[in-house]
């Protein structure tokens, strides 16, 4: 049906856009995380000042919660303004089962095509970057020792726990005084718990500094990993380690510090879906 046919004018059809809508595709949005997507909200206005980037969310709980549009959602509305091509960037950490998810809801949506950037963590010379922007937060051996605090899945068969693993493996052996654990799955939390009881830490390392590589430190730094009870600062302390974590602001806003919150990790985002938005010219 061609747009300036009898039908087509009838129907009112929106004129085609030449170049690729973006969207935008995050975990979802609380109150407090809305600080954090605001962050990248400016940083991506400031380099693409002539889009207007569409949002989507993944979790289906925040989704419910707070009305929000799914990334298929978006995609039919995008498709509605007359766009042919999208580009989607995910400001997720780690290749999971999300990004999973998009990547079969991207691959068979009809009438567009789509092309999905990639998350943070996608390739080892990623992970290296982010390891060399997460150095600046890091104790030195003198100062104590530092825990990754990763998010993990309960899927042992899914993919992305070749990255949790190959990561835990690359910062033992980058550093003397780094570990990295996950609230869920492998790298066991329990697991690095024991090894530094076993390994007596404690007697080398008196401070212990939580990082985690999370893109908002929200529900999970605050309960897991930092909370009164039963959380990961709760069993460290009970060995004998000073606990801390770092903190950040965001206008009003004040919470433990996440990714978001490093200008070089926003820009790793930026470079991601620049990078593709130049494959999207050629496809």
């Amino acid at each position: 049906m061609h747009q300036h046919g009898y039908i087509g004018r009838k129907m009112r059809l929106p004129q085609l856009q030449n170049r690729p809508a973006i969207v935008i595709a995050v975990f979802g949005s609380s109150s407090r995380a809305k600080a954090a997507l605001d962050l990248f909200a400016k940083r991506f206005a400031d380099e693409f000042p002539g889009y207007e980037p569409y949002w989507a969310y993944t979790s289906e709980i925040i989704r419910k919660k707070a009305g929000l549009p799914s990334l298929q959602e978006i995609l039919a509305q995008v498709e509605a303004a007359g766009y042919r091509k999208v580009v989607v960037q995910p400001l997720h950490i780690f290749p999971g089962t999300e990004y999973q998810q998009m990547a079969e809801t991207c691959a068979f949506f009809p009438g567009l095509r789509v092309f999905l950037s990639e998350t943070l963590l996608h390739r080892w010379d990623f992970v290296k970057e982010t390891l060399t922007v997460l150095e600046q937060d890091f104790l030195a051996p003198t100062e104590g020792l530092n825990l990754l605090a990763l998010h993990g899945t309960p899927l042992a068969a899914d993919p992305v726990n070749i990255v949790y693993l190959g990561l835990e493996r690359m910062v033992r052996d980058l550093y003397p005084n780094v570990l990295a654990a996950s609230i869920e799955g492998v790298p066991d939390h329990e697991a690095v718990l024991a090894r530094i009881h076993r390994q007596g830490l404690t007697a080398k390392f008196h401070r212990l500094r939580i990082i985690p590589m999370m893109y908002f430190a929200g529900m999970h730094a605050e309960e897991d990993l930092m909370g009164e009870r039963e959380s990961w600062r709760a069993r460290l302390t009970d060995m004998g380690f000073a606990v801390e974590c770092s903190m950040a602001c965001s206008g009003d806003v004040q919470s433990f510090k996440g990714l978001a919150c490093y200008p070089e990790i926003l820009r790793f985002f930026i470079e991601r879906l620049r990078r593709t938005l130049t494959l999207a010219e050629y496809f």
